[in-house]
């Protein structure tokens, strides 16, 4: 026997239509839901529900697998038929984290998890400690970013579907890799949702960027709210996924007593004691609100760790100016090294100080928080994917900076995070794609494209058409590329680094009072000390010397002709150099 049941408090009248059968459902109750127990129903069987006269069949909106894509019928998925072998897992701690973000379709030329599952003993090799998969909650179309998902309880059936993210997760614990899955609360994509005929699961009240924002705090936001509770405490206790990354939580709208993040932190804390493993949950916010990563206890929203965008902005922007003043957007705010050590010190640059680009104060300061609570990088898929012609730092700034910019985001107190591609500097772009069916929307995507970077100075025939098979094709990996010239050196030195810090008890202390940044804005220097390991940046166009005392030897340096002086590290223009005076 099979229970069915939707929450569907919109329609007078729901049926089951499973196979060829149609079965009325039973209900309403008193909160909008139906249900059906059905002896002959068998695990794969597929199923749709029929709303009032409407001789459409909708997919279950908490469809755990759509075989054929989200506008066809849902199948019967068992969650307990899959035979996990990794019983004795614990996952690394967040504190200690090196994370690595891909996207399943480009990170292998077979784009699938199985593919996926072949590279996961190359990453242990080196030094990651976490795997940041991006959406994959099912979505129109056989192609994208996933952050259209519109069957959030379903695994993507053109990367190998529930059972198939159950191996990929399987074969990441067996290389001691943790799992963290991006996942969208904030909206529903624009094409097969379907949970609008059942319910309000969105309200126009509140407005994203994407359309109406999700209803966490209007009439049957009860129910909303469980839904996405149960997503996420599903990918976690079914898939044994060991944290989620939030997207964009600030267009996340909720003016309840008892703010979303704050109740699905506490849940998450709940399961995690359950299933006796550590769960996470990193947000992604431009507040600037400290209070996103402070704990429950304390008032706070308790996340674990926010990425940290005024950090790769400050970066950024000390590597590479752009030229064109319209380019520039948000980055005008930055540009200067003591942006850059405030980033390194304080994590916030704008802690409530005022944004000439938001022209209005920006943010909070950070009080009283390790810098283990926030995420660091110079590229991730928006810092890419969102350029023109998803040029990576290594394109922009050539191999010299790119190897600068690594030393400081693996040695910096926050934890860090790199891009699938990025510790080879790969030589393909991350584009952004998607596969519109409709072709009247698909038109409109690669228009609207070309309009936006048109403003920035950019030909139209010089971007990518985001719905050709090709802008998908050119954006994965070649891996063959990891030991041929200058990728084989930037994979040496990355490999280097995430080596030195795992190893080191300095770098991995999240203490923003055991850290030290001192720079000089003319001459294009840093200097970051984290007590015994001292990190030393020179962008300027003349070497510099850094004093330093007897005991520090040279670590690590990304150019050759780095060089001990007396008590001085030589540092010629672009290039880093990491000395330490721990025991080796």
């Amino acid at each position: 026997m099979h229970s069915f049941h939707v929450w569907a408090p919109k329609p007078k009248k729901v049926a089951l239509q499973l196979g060829e059968r149609v079965l009325p459902m039973q209900g309403p109750d008193a909160h909008g839901s139906w249900t059906l127990d059905v002896e002959e129903a068998n695990w794969g069987d597929e199923y749709a529900f029929l709303l009032d006269d409407d001789q459409t069949a909708y997919p279950d909106p908490r469809s755990a697998f759509q075989p054929h894509g989200v506008h066809r019928p849902s199948a019967l998925y068992n969650q307990k038929a899959f035979e996990w072998h990794d019983s004795l897992w614990q996952g690394p701690p967040l504190t200690g984290a090196v994370i690595y973000e891909l996207h399943i379709g480009t990170f292998t030329e077979g784009g699938t998890f199985d593919a996926a599952i072949e590279k996961m003993a190359y990453l242990a090799d080196l030094g990651i400690t976490h795997i940041e998969i991006m959406p994959l909650a099912e979505y129109a179309g056989g192609r994208g970013w996933g952050y259209d998902g519109v069957a959030l309880f379903a695994v993507n059936h053109c990367y190998g579907g529930p059972d198939g993210l159950k191996r990929l997760v399987d074969a990441a614990h067996k290389h001691s890799l943790a799992v963290i899955l991006d996942c969208v609360y904030n909206h529903f994509g624009p094409v097969g949702n379907y949970t609008g005929k059942f319910g309000p699961y969105t309200t126009d009240k509140h407005h994203t960027p994407w359309g109406n924002a999700i209803n966490f705090e209007d009439a049957g936001s009860d129910e909303v709210r469980h839904f996405f509770f149960d997503n996420a405490l599903m990918w976690m206790r079914d898939y044994h996924i060991d944290g989620l990354r939030l997207d964009a939580i600030h267009e996340i709208i909720d003016r309840s007593a008892v703010h979303f993040l704050e109740q699905l932190s506490a849940r998450v804390d709940n399961l995690s004691a359950t299933v006796n493993r550590e769960l996470v949950l990193i947000a992604e916010s431009d507040l600037n609100n400290p209070q996103i990563v402070t704990p429950i206890e304390a008032k706070g929203f308790g996340m674990d760790a926010q990425w940290s965008d005024d950090f790769h902005h400050a970066l950024f922007t000390v590597l590479h100016v752009e030229k064109d003043e319209a380019a520039k957007g948000y980055y005008n705010d930055f540009g200067d090294f003591e942006s850059l050590a405030k980033s390194l010190k304080y994590m916030f640059v704008y802690d409530g100080k005022y944004s000439e680009y938001r022209q209005r104060k920006h943010g909070r300061p950070v009080d009283g928080l390790s810098a283990h609570h926030f995420v660091g990088f110079i590229q991730n898929h928006d810092q890419i994917g969102n350029r023109a012609i998803g040029d990576r730092l290594e394109h922009i700034v050539g191999v010299p900076r790119t190897k600068v910019a690594l030393g400081i985001v693996l040695t910096a107190p926050f934890i860090p995070m790199l891009f699938q591609g990025e510790e080879f500097a790969a030589s393909t772009p991350f584009l952004y794609f998607a596969d519109h069916e409709d072709p009247e929307m698909a038109k409109m995507v690669a228009e609207g494209r070309k309009k936006e970077f048109a403003a920035f100075g950019w030909d139209e025939n010089q971007i990518p058409n985001p719905e050709a098979p090709d802008t998908f094709l050119h954006s994965r990996l070649k891996w063959d590329e990891v030991t041929e010239g200058k990728h084989a050196e930037v994979h040496d030195w990355t490999r280097q680094l995430i080596h030195l810090r795992r190893s080191s008890i300095c770098l991995n202390d999240g203490d923003r009072g055991h850290l030290e940044v001192r720079w000089d804005n003319a001459k294009r220097w840093l200097r970051m000390e984290r007590e015994l390991v001292v990190t030393l940046v020179n962008l300027g166009t003349e070497p510099v010397e850094f004093e330093i005392t007897s005991e520090y030897r040279l670590a690590l340096a990304s150019d050759p002709a780095v060089r001990l002086e007396n008590d001085c590290v030589v540092v010629p223009p672009d290039a880093l150099a990491i000395v330490s005076a721990e025991t080796e």
